[in-house]
């Protein structure tokens, strides 16, 4: 049966253009009753539906009470076509969150198409909203259900929190129940009422606070467009949570402070906010006041720290455009009897605010790792109000805590679908004959790979070959992933969604299946490999003479580490074809280099640490600095020209859809604190570009009477932390190409197809360009180029993220039953702390010096004196600067188990008095 609509449009230039809409009716469609998608006899019990029943919930139940829907017991829910088409425009991350119950066969969620469905179809009725005929569809189909089991002594439940519509239902015959009364009645699951996410109503008044109100939607979009407001993504500060700042949308991209409880307004971190600028003489500046919210709870800005003569552009939040609310990890604090239903949730992530929940299993929940979500956040509640999700395990597990940390930064670390895993070839595949015809053989050159110790997937491998004419013949050979991995599969869409391979210091987080990522496109030295070459004729003073890619087949001689390869280097009685090779390619790499920074390439820093762990328990036992020999160099050197040649390449053939990655220039305000740390010491440096910021480092290599040596290796520490993020686009969308850290007009990534989406997004491009592959609709439509670019962008910045916290969650255990005396360095100084870096242990910490480790004030005002333009604090008459060497005891301090952390107290220079506390 065919219904349809015709629409008369009228078009700009004044035509009137007809518009036909068809819309098709069917009276086969299944509904899920018969042949086991839904069971013929539900077992899920419910005192108030004494009847065997299945459920149906409203648009609203599915998009506020998805922890209750995927929780074990809830089973047989029929999905209307209706309500999935509501969610799907309402919230992208529910609606994926509903296909996945509904694609998982143990969960029994039926998707009926009802709008159809010949019995379940109804038209428009005249003069009725979208919401109105979306909640009569819903309750037609709950009609036609109740109907069909009729005969079997069953019955259909509707399931909304919308009063009129369940009054509507009730008038027409249905069981219609709240979320609240069906999950209250559920019987053998009391867990469950703790996952119901909690109605504005039913939020108890704090009549201690009482925030502005927000401005409707409408309000706030006409304020943006007439510029009263500024619109922008809060972010709120790490260092005190009661201070933010938003960057608003545009090309001059302006720089707004918002500080203090009121004025953030129940702002969320990462929420897309409206503010309103508040008048000019009531402007402030950063308050330079660290925060520690573990024992501080009650802490605001003194208005004394507010207040200034002069300030930087301060504003209100007015209206939220966006929340970014996501499920948080974190403890259930043990404030009150264990009897109480209503807890504050502490979230591991200490810009976001503590959240109440009501939950009867707190004596159970103390001391555990739990995930909690945001409902709401009203007008007359001090904190968010939010409920539980599920128990992640014991505080201080090692497990439970690596679990936290990858839910925290938003991992994807579930194994690989079924789905995924049939897109892999055999255990035993072997390259196919027919490669070999169209793919040149490169196993006979003395091909290596050289990595860190106990790296398996090996992307690239390199070799270096005399051609006896004067010139050398230099190939870089990465893994060719996507003779693998082709366009549209099941196994490219996980890789693009996961994006990045995620390093931690006890294991890997792949981004593909192991079987490709440690074995048949590791490019180790056990057999022959398919590879994406890319050769260079080179003279001896590196100029390259031409450039060439092809497919290939390799067969790695040697997978040596860093160490390996450098001793065979200097091994003199080594001279077998892959020695040379090595020799002759570092010493290509350092003339590579010099060119490099001539053009003004930066060579920053990082405090690195490698963990030594237990092989059996995997717990730390050891730790070391992260030792960089020339073969480090080497290997970064021809990679950073492979990823080079390969982006001009691939922008030549494709100018308007290559992948790149550019890293832009700093803004100079970026610098400011930088540059006044060297000044304070005597240090004139210079920013202006990054040539003249790399030669003002050289310089400070050189020895300066009254300053350690170590202070070069700091500065380029902090001038890595006034870099931007380097990002991935689309060349089509972009005009600057330029990467400033290395000083390139253009780069790519290439070189890492195992474990980064983006080089095979290039990979693809670069076979296409010279014909090795065929080009796909996707592969050349910039819009959608641009939003895989930040997918990537920002599971790149999750894994570092996460990385770090890895490294910090060691550095606990490690610490667990050690008391250490270290050398420190001071590289920041704020108005109550100083921040020490420790370089054996990579270890950061703020130490306050304004009270102990409990927050209780232990230095009156009058003992603390705070020089900004000097970077240095006075402590009870000792002075420290910036970049001052300290002595710390480091410790592990266990004491509250909720909030376990490393502490470091001031050993040298001794403040009388007082124990300097700090806390990691």
């Amino acid at each position: 049966m065919l219904k349809s609509k015709v629409i008369m449009v009228k078009t700009r230039s004044g035509k009137i253009l007809k518009i036909v809409r068809e819309h098709y009716l069917r009276d086969d469609i299944d509904n899920g009753l018969f042949g086991g998608k839904l069971e013929q006899h539900p077992e899920l019990q419910n005192d108030l539906v004494p009847s065997e029943h299945f459920l149906i919930p409203d648009t609203n139940v599915v998009l506020h009470q998805m922890d209750v829907l995927e929780h074990s017991c809830i089973m047989n829910v029929i999905m209307l076509q209706t309500v999935l088409h509501e969610v799907k425009h309402r919230s992208s991350p529910v609606y994926k969150r509903i296909k996945l119950l509904c694609a998982n066969p143990d969960k029994k969620f039926f998707v009926f198409t009802n709008e159809h469905c010949i019995d379940t179809y109804s038209a428009r009725v005249k003069g009725e909203s979208t919401n109105d005929m979306n909640d009569r569809l819903i309750r037609i189909a709950a009609k036609y259900y109740d109907k069909c089991l009729k005969d079997r002594n069953q019955t259909a439940v509707l399931v909304t929190n919308d009063r009129a519509n369940c009054a509507f239902a009730k008038k027409d015959g249905l069981n219609a129940l709240t979320i609240e009364q069906y999950v209250k009645n559920i019987v053998g699951y009391p867990e469950l009422l703790d996952k119901l996410a909690k109605a504005d109503e039913a939020i108890e008044v704090d009549k201690s606070i009482s925030y502005p109100e927000h401005l409707k939607l409408s309000q706030v979009q006409a304020g943006v467009k007439s510029g009263r407001f500024f619109q922008g993504k809060l972010g709120i500060s790490r260092e005190n949570y009661l201070e933010g700042k938003i960057i608003t949308h545009g090309e001059d991209g302006k720089e707004i402070l918002i500080q203090g409880r009121l004025n953030l307004n129940r702002a969320v971190h990462e929420d897309v906010v409206a503010v309103e600028m508040l008048p000019e003489d009531q402007w402030s500046n950063p308050s330079g006041v660290i925060l520690d919210v573990t024992v501080q709870p009650g802490a605001e800005i003194a208005d004394a720290e507010k207040k200034k003569s002069t300030g930087v552009p301060t504003g209100k939040v007015v209206g939220i455009i966006k929340r970014s609310w996501r499920p948080y990890c974190g403890i259930l604090e043990s404030f009150g009897s264990p009897e109480m239903t209503r807890h504050l949730f502490t979230p591991a992530e200490k810009r976001i605010p503590r959240i109440r929940i009501e939950t009867r299993q707190a004596k159970t929940l103390i001391g555990q790792r739990i995930v909690v979500a945001i409902d709401s956040w009203p007008r007359f509640s001090k904190y968010p109000q939010g409920h539980f999700v599920k128990a992640l395990g014991s505080v201080g597990d090692k497990d439970t805590e690596n679990e936290v940390l990858l839910l925290e930064h938003d991992v994807a670390h579930e194994p690989f679908s079924e789905a995924v895993l049939n897109c892999l070839p055999p255990s035993d595949w072997s390259i196919p004959n027919q490669e070999f015809a169209v793919r040149e053989d490169f196993r006979d050159l003395p091909i290596c790979s050289v990595d860190p110790p106990g790296c398996t997937d090996i992307d690239d491998c390199l070799h270096h070959k005399d051609l006896g004419d004067g010139t050398v013949e230099v190939g870089v050979h990465i893994a060719d992933v996507t003779h693998f991995i082709r366009p549209g599969t099941p196994i490219d869409n996980e890789a693009a969604t996961r994006g990045t391979t995620v390093y931690l210091c006890d294991k890997r987080i792949d981004m593909v299946p192991e079987l490709l990522s440690s074995n048949l496109c590791s490019l180790r030295d056990d057999g022959d490999r398919l590879a994406f070459s890319c050769i260079w004729i080179m003279k001896p003073n590196s100029e390259i003479v031409s450039t060439r890619f092809c497919k290939s087949v390799i067969r790695s001689k040697s997978s040596m580490t860093y160490a390996q390869a450098q001793m065979q280097i200097d091994d003199k009685t080594a001279n077998d074809p892959v020695t040379m090779g090595l020799r002759g390619l570092n010493k290509l790499a350092k003339i590579l280099k010099r060119a490099r920074i001539e053009k003004g390439a930066l060579s920053l820093s990082s405090p690195e640490v490698r963990f030594h762990v237990d092989s059996e328990t995997h717990d730390p036992i050891d730790l070391q600095n992260k030792e960089l020999r020339d073969t480090n160099s080497m290997v970064e050197e021809f990679m950073l020209l492979a990823n080079c040649s390969v982006a001009k390449k691939i922008q030549q053939e494709f100018p308007e859809c290559a992948v790149l990655r550019r890293h832009p220039e700093p803004p100079q305000s970026n610098f400011d604190v930088f540059l006044n740390a060297a000044k304070s010491r005597g240090l004139e440096l210079n920013a202006a570009t990054s040539r003249d910021l790399a030669v003002s480092l050289d310089r400070t290599e050189e020895p300066k009477e009254g300053i350690h040596s170590y202070i070069s290796t700091l500065l380029r520490i902090l001038a890595t932390r006034c870099m931007m993020q380097a990002v991935y686009f689309c060349s089509g969308l972009e005009s600057d190409f330029r990467h400033y850290g290395l000083a390139a007009p253009i780069y790519t990534h290439f070189t890492s197809p195992i474990r980064r989406y983006s080089d095979i997004m290039v990979h693809r491009l670069l076979a296409a360009s010279i014909g090795a592959d065929k080009t796909f609709s996707e592969l050349l439509n910039k819009t959608e180029i641009q939003n895989v670019c930040k997918n990537l962008n920002f599971r790149h910045r999750m894994a570092q993220y996460a990385q770090r916290a890895s490294v910090g969650l060691h550095t606990q255990l490690f610490f667990r039953s050690k008391v250490v005396n270290e050398s420190g360095y001071v590289i920041f100084v704020r108005k109550n702390a100083i921040q020490v870096l420790i370089p054996k242990y990579g270890l950061e910490g703020t130490v306050f010096m304004d009270r102990d480790f409990e927050g209780n004030t232990t230095v009156n005002a009058d003992d603390l004196k705070y020089i900004e333009d000097k970077c240095e604090i006075t402590v009870r008459g000792v002075k420290l600067c910036v970049f001052d060497e300290v002595t710390v005891q480091i410790s592990h301090d266990a004491t509250n188990v909720q909030h376990q952390r490393i502490n470091l107290k001031l050993v040298y220079p001794k403040i009388t008095g007082i124990s300097i506390p700090s806390s990691v």
